[in-house]
């Protein structure tokens, strides 16, 4: 972005999940271009230290810790902002975490976490947030989703479909929202260079190019600023726009594709053959995730 855009000069952007990655980079982005930025994370000295770099270029950025996966957190990060500052201009809902597990090893609670911090988190701010832009007479909702959610790799079933179900929230908003004054926006990033890496469960198969969170961040304000609907991140990435078009026009040979790259592990499939084999079900039902080893 232009540093000398004043678009954001004195706007209130909440940007969650900013104490790494994505949500750093698009913090320290908005406070660049003079709005005042309320960070949100779990972990407290990152947010501190983040906090710090914000206030060189927005004296009044603050930050509020907790976890996002708790409902009343989630609303009082958008009414704190409210009371603290007179108004919320741009929320940018980005944390999440990842799952990436062999499906039988993932339990009903594990699956809800994910949906928890990666969809209703996003669902509790953004309904929150709507009264209070709708009274003010606009704001924008940025939600973070991922390329995945496009082109579902193997052993991420749950976090495809916390991120799918985002994709279909935002999605209804372009209409629902129509006439309100607010705009919501839709960013699906690719493979971006993130300590998202470093928390799988199981390695995952991508061995590929990386991405700076900063290209992501760079879109988030030009589609905030254009009021761009939806985004693919990198914009002009081959294999990305490859793996869409194949996904729609022959995604057979894409699923055959992609079970090649990370397939299921038939010792741990046969494992787990094995103790539903031995088990008497009707006396003690197996649930999922008791597999793992």
């Amino acid at each position: 972005m232009n540093m000398t855009d004043k678009s954001f000069t004195d706007k209130v952007v909440i940007v969650t999940g900013a104490s790494s990655g994505i949500g750093r980079d698009t913090a320290i982005a908005f406070a660049k271009q003079g709005a005042v930025v309320i960070t949100v994370a779990r972990r407290e000295e990152l947010l501190k230290q983040l906090t710090e770099e914000l206030q060189a270029f927005s004296p009044r950025s603050t930050y509020l810790c907790g976890d996002l996966g708790n409902k009343d957190f989630s609303h009082k990060i958008i009414d704190k902002t409210v009371q603290d500052f007179g108004r919320l201009d741009i929320l940018v809902n980005n944390a999440a975490i990842p799952m990436h597990r062999f499906l039988y090893n993932i339990s009903v609670e594990d699956a809800e976490q994910v949906f928890q911090v990666n969809f209703l988190s996003c669902l509790w701010t953004c309904f929150a947030a709507i009264p209070y832009m709708m009274k003010q007479g606009s704001g924008t909702l940025v939600n973070i989703s991922s390329f995945a959610s496009k082109v579902p790799p193997t052993h991420e079933t749950i976090y495809v479909a916390s991120k799918a179900a985002l994709n279909g929230f935002t999605q209804g908003l372009w209409n629902d929202l129509k006439g309100s004054g607010i705009h919501a926006v839709l960013l699906h990033p690719g493979p971006i260079d993130t300590e998202i890496w470093d928390k799988l469960d199981d390695p995952g198969a991508y061995d590929g190019a990386l991405y700076p969170p900063s290209l992501v961040a760079d879109e988030i304000l030009r589609a905030v600023k254009k009021k761009t609907f939806e985004v693919v991140v990198p914009r002009k990435s081959f294999q990305l726009i490859l793996a869409r078009v194949m996904s729609v026009l022959a995604p057979s040979l894409v699923r055959k594709g992609i079970a090649k790259m990370d397939p299921i592990k038939e010792v741990e499939l046969n494992q787990v053959k094995q103790v539903l084999a031995n088990a008497e079900l009707d006396k003690n039902p197996v649930r999922m995730g008791s597999f793992k080893r």
